[in-house]
């Protein structure tokens, strides 16, 4: 479908204003159109000089109703009709009045009833809506049919009038209740003159048995929240009568519902309102669902990384008494591997989704790596770049690579004196790189990562392939060691 403004470009004497107002109205006038079980059309005139008369006009928005069949079944947006062919969209543009059609014309199959309505901004007609309906589902309207007729014709002088769309509403219309979810028509006291069976029912879930007709809605709000935790709030009666736009959620133990109130304007005067509804107790009981769950994730991260603390210093207690300097340095390596697993296990626990800050568990990891060193004040250990967030399936087997290769490379790889130890880390749309650079003597003559019996080394070349995905080369250079570790995204 052509933009908006590629349509009306070159041929149109539209200003930046006049655009956004009509992009206003286009995003809301749905509810028109399914009020008016009619198609609509938006016509902008085509002049290059809103002083010039127009050579025709040029269609630049269709929107088909969702409570009736609509008429138009291929695309319209895009079509010129030439000033003259189209009496009515020319007279409703040149007088700024709702020009109606009382007799129908054959459309194809169908007998279409065509009205057009100016659009007003500042004072003056910047284009022209025309509503289509099929004149055969007119014949025998009920009360639903007669209430949202009467509701539309409202709000059609609202839009010749330039009161809809309503000014400054911000994400008040964010999302919009349909029409078919449930609707009420007040009168200018707050009163329900006309309730759908869809709004009916959504009040009967709360608790009201009683017909809703004739009663003042914020009475009827009051009464069924009585016992709701917002009941401290400001009053619901002054929410919902009717003489402001507002956007207000009532609930009790049985049912939420979603109101959207839309004062009906005549003039400066307001002739009443109408209350767009929705029923959404099944969204709010899953976005309770949905915090719970967050809330037990992060409860069991933190009691997991409390529980691999235990064992962490349970080890830790039974390294120090063991007098096997060999079984000593083991169960020491396994405090230290535990810990850069609890540290994930932290991050998480006081993250809102399941994405790990892997700088932070980094800069953890190397205070750590500095504790545990016999040479504590010698090592200098530098950082170079940023990860950013990682997904916990990456960043807890990242983490065990990160702290056996520094812990290698701490314990094999650094000069006597001065030692520098050097992170890398670069991260790509599609991959991530971390390599690990000491300044050591390098690596010993015929090594080979696959063959090599290093417990460390193993773990490492197992969490790569098996659990990252990735490839990890360590390479001896004149002045070290580098370990390079690359792995997708």
């Amino acid at each position: 479908m052509p933009e908006f403004e590629t349509l009306i470009h070159g041929r149109s004497s539209i200003t930046i204003d006049q655009a956004h107002r009509l992009r206003e109205l286009v995003a809301d006038w749905q509810l028109l159109s399914d009020l008016s079980f009619a198609d609509l059309i938006l016509w902008v005139p085509i002049r290059k000089d809103v002083k010039l008369w127009p050579t025709g006009h040029v269609a630049v928005a269709h929107i088909r109703p969702t409570t009736a069949a609509t008429v138009f079944a291929g695309d319209v947006i895009g079509d010129e009709v030439m000033w003259g062919s189209r009496n009515r969209i020319d007279e409703a543009l040149s007088s700024g009045e709702i020009i109606r059609n009382s007799e129908p014309e054959k459309f194809g199959e169908l007998m279409i009833k065509e009205e057009v309505i100016p659009v007003l901004f500042d004072n003056q007609v910047i284009a022209v809506i025309s509503r289509h309906r099929n004149s055969d589902l007119m014949r025998s309207p009920g009360s639903l049919e007669l209430n949202y007729r009467e509701i539309a014709n409202c709000m059609c002088r609202m839009v010749s009038e330039g009161t809809f769309p309503y000014k400054n509403t911000g994400s008040l219309f964010e999302p919009v209740p349909r029409v078919g979810d449930g609707l009420i028509r007040l009168d200018v006291n707050g009163v329900i003159s006309f309730a759908s069976p869809n709004a009916r029912s959504a009040f009967s879930r709360m608790g009201w048995k009683s017909e809703i007709e004739n009663h003042t809605l914020g009475d009827i709000a009051e009464a069924v929240v009585k016992n709701s935790p917002d009941a401290h709030e400001e009053a619901i009666g002054t929410r919902l009568n009717g003489k402001v736009l507002r956007h207000v959620e009532i609930d009790n133990q049985g049912a939420t519902i979603d109101l959207l109130v839309l004062p009906m304007l005549q003039g400066n005067n307001r002739i009443g309102a109408i209350v767009l509804l929705q029923n959404v107790t099944e969204l709010r009981r899953r976005d309770r669902e949905l915090v719970n769950k967050d809330t037990t994730i992060r409860e069991i991260h933190h009691r997991v990384k409390n529980n691999l603390q235990t064992v962490s210093a349970l080890l830790r207690l039974q390294a120090r008494r063991i007098e096997d300097p060999g079984a000593a340095t083991a169960l020491n390596d396994a405090v230290r591997r535990i810990a850069s697993i609890a540290l994930v296990h932290e991050t998480l626990s006081s993250s809102s989704d399941n994405a790990v800050a892997f700088d932070e568990v980094l800069t953890s990891l190397i205070s750590h790596a500095l504790e545990l060193s016999p040479r504590m004040g010698e090592l200098t250990i530098e950082r170079k770049g940023e990860l950013g967030s990682l997904e916990s399936r990456l960043a807890t087997p990242l983490s065990l690579v990160v702290t056996e290769l520094m812990h290698n490379a701490l314990e094999h790889g650094l000069a006597e004196l001065g030692s520098t130890l050097t992170i890398g880390l670069q991260r790509y749309s599609n991959e991530c790189v971390v390599t690990i650079v000491d300044d050591g003597v390098g690596l010993p003559d015929g090594f080979d990562l696959a063959t090599s019996s290093n417990l460390g080394l193993q773990i490492v070349r197992t969490l790569t392939e098996n659990e990252l995905n990735g490839t990890l080369a360590l390479t001896s250079t004149q002045t070290g060691t580098v370990a390079s570790l690359r792995f997708p995204l």
